[in-house]
C-alpha cells in the first residue's frame, strides 16, 4: 500500500519543484537586461565607460585588460605555460583586485543603504579620481590598481537579489543572449528582443574607440574624462531616484 502511493504523492512535490524552478528561470532571465528604458540606457551608458577604461588599460599594459577578466584568464594560463612568471603575476593581481572591486560592490548592494546605484557609481568615481591622480604623481601601478577595483565594482550596479546581475564590463554573455534571442525571434518568439544585449555590445565597442584615442593624446590623464562621467551619472541616478520616491 505504501509503495503505491509512495509515486501518487510523490507528484505534487514535483510539479512544486517544477513550478519554482520555472519561476526562478524567469526571475533570473527577466533580470539579465535591464527593464526599462533609463536603465537599459544607464546600462549602456555604463558599458561605453568600461569599454572606454578598458581600452586605456589595455593600451598601457601592452595586452592585458583592466576589466575583461576572461581574456586575463588566458593570459595567465599562457604565461604559466612559457614560464613567464612576472607576465603571470600581474594577470593574477589584475583578477585578484578585480574580484575584490566586485566584492565590495556587492557587500554595498546587499547593505540597508538607498539608494544604492548612485553610491556604487559615486565610490566607482572616486576610485577613477584616484587612479588620475595617482598618474598625476608618478605612480601609474597604483592607478592601474584604483581603476580594476572600480571595473569590478561597477558590476554591481544592476546586482538583484540572491547576487545575480548584469555584467557591465565585458559582453560574451550578451553577444551569446543576442544570439540566443535572436534564434527565438526566428522561431516565433519575441521580434526585437535581442535588440537591448547587441546595444550593450555596441556600447563597449563604441567606448574601446573613444578610449583608445583619449589615450594616445594624453595618455592614462584620459581616465579623468571616465572619473567626470560616473559622477556625473551617479548624480543624475540619485536625482531620478529622488523623483520616483
Amino acid at each position: 500500500m505504501t509503495g503505491q502511493l509512495a509515486p501518487a504523492l510523490s507528484i505534487p512535490f514535483q510539479v512544486d519543484r517544477l513550478h519554482e524552478h520555472c519561476s526562478f528561470e524567469r526571475a533570473v532571465v527577466s533580470n539579465v537586461m535591464p527593464q526599462s528604458r533609463p536603465n537599459l540606457a544607464l546600462a549602456c551608458t555604463l558599458s561605453a565607460l568600461a569599454g572606454y577604461v578598458d581600452a586605456i588599460g589595455f593600451l598601457h599594459l601592452g595586452g592585458l585588460y583592466v576589466s575583461f577578466m576572461s581574456g586575463n584568464s588566458t593570459r595567465l594560463g599562457v604565461t604559466l605555460a612559457e614560464a613567464q612568471w612576472q607576465q603571470a603575476l600581474k594577470a593574477l593581481a589584475l583578477i585578484a583586485l578585480f574580484v575584490a572591486g566586485a566584492a565590495a560592490g556587492s557587500l554595498v548592494a546587499r547593505s540597508r543603504i538607498a539608494p544604492r546605484q548612485p553610491l556604487i557609481l559615486l565610490i566607482e568615481a572616486g576610485l577613477l579620481v584616484a587612479a588620475a591622480v595617482a598618474h598625476a604623481y608618478g605612480e601609474p601601478n597604483a592607478a592601474i590598481a584604483a581603476i580594476v577595483l572600480a571595473m569590478g565594482l561597477e558590476n554591481e550596479v544592476f546586482q538583484t537579489e540572491g547576487g545575480a546581475g548584469l555584467g557591465l564590463t565585458y559582453v560574451t554573455g550578451a553577444l551569446a543572449k543576442t544570439g540566443q534571442l535572436i534564434a527565438a525571434a526566428l522561431t516565433g518568439g519575441a521580434g526585437w528582443a535581442w535588440l537591448p544585449s547587441l546595444l550593450l555590445w555596441a556600447a563597449l565597442v563604441t567606448g574601446a574607440l573613444f578610449g583608445a584615442a583619449a589615450y594616445r593624446w594624453i595618455n592614462l590623464a584620459a581616465i579623468w574624462f571616465a572619473a567626470g562621467t560616473a559622477f556625473g551619472l551617479s548624480a543624475l541616478v540619485a536625482a531620478t531616484a529622488k523623483r520616483t520616491d
